[in-house]
């Protein structure tokens, strides 16, 4: 486990992506916004991500976007705030980052546009864009899934010639791929993306974790990465079990709902997701609290 030398922030530890939180009406709240990122950062967080998939942003507008970073980064200050700010365009990725530079993020992470199919030469030329717009440190956000663009490990390794390219929160779940990755750049530092992945990240290199379980549960990811790292891998692997039976609990309904019903239980009210994602139905919450009870964290 280790940092990248191109890292001026050397990134490790839990860094949650946190939630995005809307009143009723579906209208950003932004103090409650920041006050998701307190709750993290005061459950142990080495980190914050604003604006990542839990963080809705593809379901915000340009002003909204700008206006999370905002809020997050004048209320956290004990750790670094990595931004999100990648959007389709190269034009507004720039102009997303030169604010979040602006207002004080510590990072920037980049999503690999979506939508349209990207080959390499055009994803080198987008974070090279982005990159020599600002000075702060850039990471990429690698999620195929999402946004029907791989990186190959070629293209990666132009990407990890660009100066201020520092990392790479890898949400492939691709361990082969990350597994190369980390073995070729030892320059970058890595972040696991994956709940599934936590222990296993850092097995092979990862220096640190974007968990969606610990926006939630904070203190049960902390404990795993703070055990690996303390040289208790058999704690590290029991508590990437544990991981895995809360990320199942919060699978249930739709997609993205877990995060925002099962807050909450834990007493830190989320609001409801923006539409199109909607929260659990009854029955569906119903049964993710029997797990999560069950577990002993609620």
């Amino acid at each position: 486990m280790h940092t990248g030398s191109a890292d001026p922030l050397s990134l490790q530890g839990v860094i949650p992506p946190t939630i995005t939180v809307f009143d009723d009406e579906e209208e950003v709240d932004y103090e409650r916004t920041a006050d998701h990122a307190r709750y993290v950062v005061d459950g142990g967080a080495h980190g914050v991500f604003p604006l990542g998939t839990n963080g809705e942003f593809p379901l915000l507008t340009g002003e909204e976007r700008k206006g999370v970073v905002e809020a997050v980064t004048e209320e956290i200050d004990e750790v670094p705030v990595i931004a999100g700010v990648g959007a389709p365009s190269t034009y507004e990725t720039v102009e997303a980052a030169e604010h979040a530079e602006s207002v004080g993020a510590d990072g920037l992470v980049v999503v690999t546009p979506y939508y349209y199919p990207l080959d390499g030469e055009a994803a080198l030329n987008h974070y090279r864009r982005v990159a020599d717009a600002v000075d702060l440190p850039v990471y990429i956000y690698h999620i195929p899934s999402k946004t029907g663009n791989a990186l190959s490990l070629e293209t990666l390794d132009g990407l990890a010639e660009i100066e201020n390219l520092a990392g790479v929160k890898d949400s492939s779940k691709d361990v082969p791929w990350l597994a190369q990755a980390i073995d070729a750049h030892p320059e970058l530092t890595f972040l696991a993306g994956s709940d599934s992945l936590l222990f296993p990240g850092l097995e092979i290199g990862c220096s640190g974790m974007v968990s969606a379980v610990a926006n939630v549960f904070p203190e049960l990811v902390v404990d795993l990465f703070e055990s690996y790292d303390a040289g208790e891998e058999e704690r590290a692997r029991e508590l990437q079990s544990d991981v895995y039976d809360v990320r199942d609990a919060i699978k249930y309904g739709s997609y993205m709902a877990g995060v925002k019903s099962a807050l909450p239980h834990v007493g830190f009210e989320a609001g409801p997701l923006r539409s199109p994602l909607r929260t659990m139905d009854a029955e569906s919450e119903e049964a993710m609290v029997s797990d999560l009870e069950s577990l002993d964290l609620l």
